[in-house]
């Protein structure tokens, strides 16, 4: 006898075995014990849910010879040639290669011969939504009023592209993904039955991959024996399906939360190094964190995070170490690093910066220096020409000879007003931008907030974090405080804070290109773009 494939051998044969479907079931039994079976049913979810498996089981139930009955006895021929698929009651069509006008005309015709052998003929449609429009409009009719003894049962994983009048006369049942836990639960069923030993974190990455399908989580189990043989282990599967094992991701999330970049690199070096799918790292990753931010709000809550328990622990723990805020900033970061792969056709570059960014530690004020020190050119010294003395000059006596002296530089006066540093801003700005466009661009952005003694302080709106830690940088004050000193002869210290209470200002008067536009032509903005 050939081999069975899992997904075929575990396919449900009644309503209890089916998996993760419980409000579907319910409905189903007490329509059939009531006596209140609509005639067309629509079934609407993901694929490998239980759908078109769930229609056979219904099938079943109206056509056996208990029947209706909610649980069909599965021996009867009617139960047994409905299970083969060699029924002549149940007719199971293709939507995909049915779905012609002059197809649904001859599923019209058919529709009025009675059952060959059970009580019901019933139309099973997979994919019904793939049925043209001159189909489903062949279809209303027969739809509507159909003989007593036909039922229609359609399947599709696009519910929305089936027209209105199709839905309106059947009763729709959606069925949901199937949680992780559940799907584990069904894999140790097969594998006690199979005689097979796989480790609970292998069953877990098998569940997690399958995306919520029963069906995939079987494919991909039968798979993993082919490949594996005997023993199947965590690395098996994810060098069979290119997973990120969960340690790595908890291991790079305690380098980011540590604030230690090199190493945060080093392990994403390693992982791509196994050959791992960048853009599979990076959703892994996102996912990693917003499994932090359930931890950190719901402490950890299973059946929000959808993990065993051992798991779920384990993000519990990790997440006292970072702050909602912090795992906020991390969702926009990498969210910022898939936009920007789109751009540089590269996820791995764009990756490396989030994580760097992710783990730079704000308050340590020699990292940006830390990394490379600064170059400074060698010291030219010009050739010193020595002139001869004549014979008979007397030679100066060394308490004669006056020291050399070093240049002073001009002493900065001991404040300046505010209204002298408010006069002298665009000025500032100009000269950055012969310095540093960036800086100028920046600079340009902020406002004034106060002048304490000698201290500036310099506000942007709490989104401008950006603006903030580009301008806070060790050499990027010292610029901004150069230019002041050149335009007040005063030395002052810049400070930059984030405020809610700030307001974008007007870039277009603000700008300093169009402001002298502004005063050539006497103009003034009318409405900002």
């Amino acid at each position: 006898m050939s081999y069975v494939v899992l997904a075929l051998k575990w396919r449900p044969k009644n309503l209890d075995e089916i998996v993760g479907q419980g409000h579907i079931v319910s409905t189903l039994k007490n329509a059939i014990q009531g006596n209140r079976l609509a005639h067309a049913y629509i079934f609407s979810g993901p694929r490998g849910v239980g759908k078109t498996s769930t229609a056979r089981i219904l099938a079943k139930a109206l056509n056996c010879v208990n029947g209706p009955t909610a649980s069909p006895c599965g021996k009867c021929p009617s139960c047994v040639s409905i299970t083969q698929g060699s029924s002549l009651d149940v007719l199971e069509i293709d939507g995909a290669s049915n779905r012609g006008i002059d197809e649904i005309r001859e599923l019209r015709e058919s529709v009025k011969f009675a059952p060959a052998q059970g009580k019901f003929k019933v139309y099973i449609i997979d994919e019904v939504h793939q049925i043209t429009s001159d189909g489903f409009n062949a279809l209303l009719k027969t739809l509507e009023e159909p003989p007593e003894f036909v039922k229609f049962i359609f399947a599709t994983t696009q519910p929305n592209k089936v027209p209105l009048t199709i839905l309106s006369r059947c009763q729709r049942l959606d069925f949901r993904r199937i949680s992780v836990m559940e799907i584990i639960s069904q894999l140790e069923k097969i594998m006690l039955s199979e005689k097979l030993k796989i480790d609970k974190e292998v069953l877990f990455a098998v569940a997690k991959s399958s995306d919520g399908s029963m069906r995939d989580a079987e494919s991909i189990l039968d798979q993993l024996i082919a490949f594996a043989k005997d023993k199947v282990s965590i690395k098996d599967i994810t060098n069979m399906l290119g997973l990120v094992e969960q340690d790595a991701l908890f291991n790079i999330a305690d380098k980011i939360i540590g604030k230690d970049p090199r190493s945060a690199l080093e392990i994403f070096n390693q992982i791509m190094e196994q050959g791992k799918d960048t853009n599979v790292f990076l959703n892994n990753l996102i996912e990693h964190f917003r499994n932090l931010m359930i931890a950190k709000v719901a402490q950890a809550d299973s059946q929000l995070i959808d993990l065993p328990q051992d798991i779920c622990e384990r993000f519990l723990a990790q997440a006292q170490g970072i702050s909602l805020h912090d795992i906020f900033s991390a969702f926009n970061i990498l969210v910022s690093s898939q936009e920007m792969s789109k751009r540089l056709d590269s996820v791995r570059i764009p990756l490396e910066i989030a994580i760097v960014r992710l783990a730079h530690d704000k308050k340590n004020p020699n990292f940006e220096t830390a990394a490379a020190p600064k170059y400074t050119p060698p010291e030219i010294k010009e050739p010193v020409i020595k002139e001869k003395l004549p014979v008979d000059m007397p030679k100066a006596k060394e308490e004669d000879i006056d020291p050399p002296q070093a240049p002073i530089e001009p002493e900065a006066k001991n404040s300046v007003s505010l209204d002298a540093v408010k006069k002298v801003w665009n000025n500032a700005v100009e000269d950055l931008t012969k310095i540093k466009m960036s800086l100028a661009t920046y600079l340009n952005e902020g406002v004034i907030v106060s002048l304490e003694g000698n201290l500036l302080t310099v506000g942007f709106p709490k989104n401008y974090s950006l603006h903030k830690e580009s301008l806070e940088t060790n050499a990027s004050r010292a610029i901004i405080e150069k230019v002041f000193l050149e335009l007040l002869d005063t030395r002052l210290k810049v400070n930059f804070i984030l405020s809610d209470e700030l307001e974008r200002k007007d870039d277009a008067e603000k700008h300093a290109f169009v402001k002298s536009a502004l005063d050539m032509f006497n103009a003034r903005v009318v409405k900002e773009i």
